[in-house]
């Protein structure tokens, strides 16, 4: 299986996973958790004549960009064998994950000239769990495709 197929399936489901994570933590807390809204909003204040349709494209864009890069990086880890794709390694590299994403946004925050009038305390707050729910998703994901891809060899050597 190509590197790139172990790169895309984790990490669509990870992001798919954090950001319904993330919207339904939305909706328990009457707080607007969304990171490709924020990142649409940040946009359109940093490019005020762009469409709103424009700048949610680009917030989806790089809320899915950015999880393939976590995906990435964990594939890379995986693929070396430096940790199991188990599902105890998977919460931790989400943990992991979570705080540097937390670290991230708040440099983003900090360094944009009109940010999201949010409670950052408490955005800060949901990243790290909305990030271990990605890690897990990407981790499961990524023990599907190591089986079917143990599947396919197992019936390739079937029929010589």
């Amino acid at each position: 299986m190509k590197k790139v197929e172990k790169i895309l399936l984790p990490g669509i489901t990870g992001t798919c996973f954090m950001t319904l994570f993330s919207y339904l933590l939305s909706i328990i807390k009457k707080e607007d958790f969304s990171e490709p809204k924020h990142l649409a909003t940040m946009l359109h204040r940093v490019i005020p004549h762009t469409s709103k349709k424009v700048n949610q494209v680009a917030g989806w864009n790089a809320h899915f960009a950015v999880g393939l890069v976590f995906a990435t990086a964990y594939v890379e880890l995986w693929e070396r064998g430096e940790i199991k794709p188990s599902v105890k390694n998977g919460l931790l590299l989400g943990a992991v994950s979570g705080l540097l994403a937390v670290a991230i946004w708040k440099l983003t925050f900090k360094l944009h000239p009109l940010p999201p009038w949010i409670n950052y305390n408490k955005y800060y707050m949901q990243l790290v769990p909305a990030h271990v729910v990605f890690a897990l998703f990407a981790t499961l994901a990524y023990q599907l495709l190591k089986l079917q891809e143990e599947d396919m060899e197992v019936d390739r050597y079937e029929y010589i």
